[in-house]
Order: structure tokens, then C-alpha cells, then sequence
């Protein structure tokens, strides 16, 4: 039996649905234009109807029957009249056109007075920078016309821009960022302090694009974010700038956030992160939203060098290996992290020599979060120990591999006490605070896209993960839960993301609390539980030669010795010629 074809509008469906809906728009638009004079009258005799229901809804009961006579008598009049009820209906279809019109006030063709004002200044402090002596027909100009050099402008309620484009002559060096950011700087001042804005440059249409920004949401308090394992969120951006949304809980709505995501592990590209900023920047507050991030599945180690206290939440809490601030404890932690990292890049390499997947213990994410480590550097020189910091190279260098992560923060004052292994190996960068443009660009290794304002709240900054974008951040509020200046729905924010709270980490690494119950016959091992198998042995003959040696040996010697001398007494001579023999 010959196989049936499928019908067309299967595989023509979508484009005879386009199609339809394309003549189905324009027949609508067409009906429009031509039905708009019925659309206009009809729209009048239903005004007309209103207002009289209303007229006669307000006539008193007592003036109703006059009312309704003199209307009586009119019409009559009107039927009497030669050609009268067609001036009628002609007059009431132009009543009804003339009420019927669309009252919308037209939008003005220009600016007003002071807007005008404003682009003509702008226009004049634009004219050194954009014009050239040798240039027969000059865009800018000293009383020149301002019409050409800003073809698109907005303006909102206080006079100030919004948005605005402006033409520049083909010669103006855009390809320099010196040039660019003389041409950004100015407009930043004379569009209006205090706000952030966003420049684009279109060098082939030699066209600048000027946009205001608006500021940044500061009441996120943390949460739990929508990521999956080695995903962590840094703070937030502005819409359109990252291709994805979180869904936030904002006291009991709900909204969604474009996000700024750091991928961390094996196969990440920006293993560690480095955060510079000022002081009350909040560098501590992303510190500890990334600690509590890292809490779901990991171990942490927190190493403060500005032994403030900001992170006492965490202590003794599951899954925090240790936070030390004295710098004892540092090195002691960072040095198990190196050891640690090298037992894991050690076990992996063995596990996939032999073919088998790697252990365990090596998956579980480790993060060294360290804040202020320029402080223990001149302590360390002081006193004459290692800087902790020269313990960081083996986990910056090997990080990845051994799934370690690094983050460190610090201000922008001790940046040059930074050691060369953090500079290197941090590709990931946040900025917080207050910064210029010059501080930003040499830190995050390209400028960023918006004006950098002076005044910025706790938690604001950028961020630029690698060789991508330089993206505005706003830091989840993260705050410290001790501290009094604390509200209390941020500080129950954090108390609900903390791990319950368990014995420290040193206790937990303890070998076993087998010897527990003999501890008066062993005391000397219990503080050094390693060398146990070596000091064993060294005990166990002294119980035994000292019983058993030392007891027999004065029972042969002081039996005999009264026999030989005693009874022989003259005969002294016999006795020495006979000892040979007794010997013998």
C-alpha cells in the first residue's frame, strides 16, 4: 500500500500562522485609518449619553416634568421645521466628532528653557575636545548649533539627563582610553554628580551613548541561593548584564536578581579570589557570605589578621577546620592546608595511576578564607617566623587540582605587602568601596564601564572574574550576628545559615577514645599519640630484668664464698696450688 503524504500544514504550519497573523495586524491597522471618523463619533455620542444620564440624574424630582416638557417641545419644533431633522442629526454627529476627539495632550516637540540651557552648555564644553582647527566644517564649534551634535536626549522631573547621544567628528581619537575618559569625566560633571553612569562607545558610528544608572539594591539579606555545588554567589548587577536570574526572598515577596556567580573547583578557570577595598568597604560581610556558601558542602579554615572578631559566629561550628587570629594559630593552619593540599594532589595522582576514581576525602571541597594576612607580616619579621602568607604558594599554585580554594582580603593600604603568589595566581577580583577609576583599572586590569561615584554604601563595588566583563556589585547583607548595630532581621538571617554548633576542630581529630580508660599506666603517651609505636618496646624488657637478673646473681656468690675461706685457714698454700685444678 503506497504510503499517504503528510498533510502541509504540518511542516508549513508555523509560517502560514506568521503569515495570517501578519495580514490579520495590517487588515486591523487599515480598519483602523479608515474607521477612525465612526470611531470618533461613536466614541462622542457615548460621552454625549453620559452627560446627559448625569444631567438628568442631578435634576430634582420637582423639575423633572418642566424639564421633560421643554425637551418634548423642542423636538416638535425641530420635526415642524422644514429640513429640520436633518440639521439635527447633522448637528449632533458634529457635537458628537467634537467631543468625541482624543483629548491626550501632545507630548512637546523640544526641550523647555532650562533643558535647552543645559545642552547649549554641554554643547560649549564639549566644543575643545571635539573640534580641530583644520576641520573645513566643524560639528562643534564656539555658537554653534547644539541640534546636530545631540540627535536623542531625555531628561527627568529635576532637569537632569537620562539618557543622551552625541555625535563626535570621525578624527576624535576614541580608540585611547585617555581620550575616552577625559570625554566620560566631563559629561559625568556636567550631567550631575552623585550618580553612576554607563558610556558606550559606537566607533563606527562615532557615537556616544550616556545612560544613568540606577543604584543598586542593598536590602538583600542572606540566604540560601539556587546554585549548584563549586557555584558561589559573590553579590548582584544590574539587569541584562549576566545571562541568568536567582530567585530572591525579599521579606515575603519574591523577585528575581541577575547575579554575579564565581565557579570554583577542578575544572574552574578562576580558582581563587582576591578582595581589595577600604576600611568599612565590607570585605569581612563578602568574606562571610562566601564562608556560609561554602558551609553546604565543605570544610572552611578562616585565618583574621585583624583580630576584630568578625567572624566568633563560626567558631566551633560543623565543618570550620579553625579560626585563628594570634599568628601562632595562623601558621599552624596554613601549614596543615599546604600539607593537606600536597596529601591530596598525592592520593588523586595514585588513584588514577592505579585506574580507580579518586578517594573521598580528596572531593570535599577546602576553603582558606583569609582576611587582613598583610597584618602578620611585620609581626612575623618581629618576632622572627615565617609570613603566613609564603604558606599560601603550594594551595594558590596546586589549588585547583587538589580542590582548594583561596580567598583573601585586604585594603587597598597594604596592597604592596601582598605577596607575588597572590597577585599571580588570583584571577578572580572584587573592589569595594570607595575607589578611582585609575585604582580599578590597575587592579581589576580594565576600566570599568560606569563612572565610580565617592559615596557608595557598605557592600558596593565591582567585580571581574578572570578575562570577562567588569561588573557593578552589591554584597548580600552578611552581617556580623554579635555585633550590636546589627538589625535583627539580617542578624536572624545569618543565624538561620550557621551549621549547628559542635565540639572544635581539634577535638574532633583526635585518633580514638579507646585509651581513654587507662590513662595511669600509660600518662607519658597520651600528649604525643604518633611515636606510640615506637616507644612501646622500650619499656617492656625493664620489668622484666629487674626482677629476675638482679635477684639470682648474689645467691651463687655469697653461698660459696664463706666455704673456701673459713674452714681452709692453715693450709694456704694447698688451697692455691689447688685452684687450677678446680678450675680444670
Amino acid at each position: 500500500m503506497a504510503r499517504r503524504p503528510l498533510p502541509r500544514i504540518l511542516s508549513t504550519g508555523s509560517a502560514q500562522i506568521a503569515r495570517s497573523r501578519e495580514l490579520a495586524r495590517t487588515a486591523a491597522d487599515s480598519a483602523t485609518d479608515v474607521l477612525h471618523p465612526l470611531i470618533t463619533i461613536t466614541r462622542g455620542l457615548r460621552r454625549l449619553a453620559s452627560a446627559g444620564r448625569r444631567k438628568w440624574a442631578d435634576t430634582p424630582k420637582d423639575r423633572r416634568g418642566p424639564l421633560l416638557f421643554l425637551v418634548a417641545s423642542v423636538i416638535l419644533v425641530v420635526a415642524l421645521v422644514p429640513y429640520g431633522p436633518l440639521l439635527a442629526v447633522i448637528t449632533l454627529m458634529a457635537a458628537a466628532a467634537w467631543h468625541g476627539r482624543d483629548r491626550t495632550p501632545a507630548a512637546p516637540d523640544g526641550p523647555d528653557e532650562s533643558q535647552t540651557e543645559r545642552l547649549k552648555s554641554l554643547y560649549e564644553a564639549l566644543v575643545p575636545y571635539f573640534s580641530a582647527p583644520e576641520d573645513p566644517e566643524p560639528l562643534y564649534a564656539h555658537g554653534g548649533e547644539w541640534d546636530s551634535a545631540f540627535p536623542e536626549y531625555d531628561f527627568d522631573a529635576s532637569g537632569r539627563f537620562t539618557s543622551l547621544t552625541i555625535r563626535y567628528p570621525a578624527y576624535f581619537t576614541d580608540g585611547e582610553p585617555e581620550s575616552r575618559a577625559r570625554i566620560e569625566h566631563l559629561l559625568a560633571a556636567k550631567s550631575g554628580r552623585g550618580r553612576e553612569y554607563r558610556f558606550t562607545w559606537d566607533e563606527e558610528g562615532n557615537r556616544l551613548s550616556l545612560a544613568v544608572l540606577p543604584p543598586l539594591p542593598t536590602d538583600i539579606a542572606a540566604q540560601r541561593f539556587v546554585t549548584s555545588p563549586g557555584e558561589t554567589v559573590l553579590g548582584f548587577t544590574d539587569p541584562g548584564e549576566v545571562q541568568r536570574t536567582l530567585p530572591l526572598t525579599h521579606g515575603e515577596e519574591q523577585r528575581d536578581m541577575p547575579p554575579v556567580v564565581w565557579r570554583t573547583g577542578i575544572r574552574s578557570t578562576e580558582p581563587h579570589l582576591l578582595v581589595m577595598g577600604q576600611p568599612g568597604s565590607g570585605t569581612s560581610t563578602l568574606l562571610r557570605s562566601i564562608a556560609l556558601q561554602a558551609l553546604q558542602y565543605g570544610d572552611v579554615v578562616i585565618v583574621e589578621g585583624g583580630a576584630t572578631g568578625e567572624y566568633a559566629c563560626l567558631t566551633g561550628r560543623d565543618g570550620v577546620l579553625a579560626v585563628e587570629c594570634a599568628l601562632a594559630g595562623a601558621l599552624a593552619s596554613l601549614e596543615w592546608a599546604a600539607h593537606e593540599t600536597e596529601r591530596r594532589l598525592i592520593a588523586a595522582n595514585r588513584a588514577r595511576q592505579a585506574g580507580h576514581p579518586p578517594p573521598e576525602d580528596t572531593k570535599r571541597p577546602l576553603w582558606l578564607l583569609l582576611d587582613r594576612p598583610t597584618a602578620f607580616t611585620h609581626l612575623a619579621a618581629t618576632e622572627d617566623h615565617k609570613d603566613p602568607q609564603s604558606l599560601l604558594q603550594v594551595p594558590l599554585r596546586h589549588g585547583r587540582a587538589a580542590n582548594v580554594t583561596v580567598v583573601v582580603a585586604d585594603q587597598f593600604e597594604s596592597a604592596e605587602l601582598l605577596s607575588e603568589a597572590v597577585q599571580q595566581h588570583t584571577r578572580a577580583r572584587a573592589v569595594l568601596g570607595p575607589a578611582t577609576a585609575a585604582q580599578l583599572t590597575a587592579f581589576l586590569g580594565a576600566p570599568p564601564h560606569t563612572t565610580p561615584t565617592t559615596q557608595v554604601p557598605p557592600g558596593r563595588g565591582y567585580a571581574r572574574l578572570g578575562a570577562g566583563p567588569v561588573l557593578r556589585l552589591q554584597v548580600p547583607a552578611t552581617p556580623d550576628p554579635y555585633d550590636d548595630a546589627t538589625t535583627d532581621a539580617h542578624r536572624q538571617a545569618v543565624a538561620d545559615l550557621l551549621p549547628p554548633r559542635t565540639t572544635p576542630a581539634d577535638a574532633e581529630q583526635q585518633p580514638e577514645p579507646a585509651p581513654e580508660p587507662e590513662p595511669e599506666r600509660v600518662p607519658v603517651l597520651e600528649p604525643e599519640p604518633e611515636p606510640v609505636p615506637v616507644l612501646k618496646p622500650e619499656p617492656e624488657p625493664v620489668p622484666v630484668l629487674k626482677p629476675e637478673v638482679l635477684k639470682p646473681e648474689p645467691v651463687p656468690v655469697l653461698k660459696p664464698e664463706p666455704v673456701p675461706v673459713l674452714k681452709p685457714e692453715p693450709v694456704a698454700a694447698e688451697a692455691k696450688t689447688a685452684e687450677p685444678s678446680q678450675l680444670a
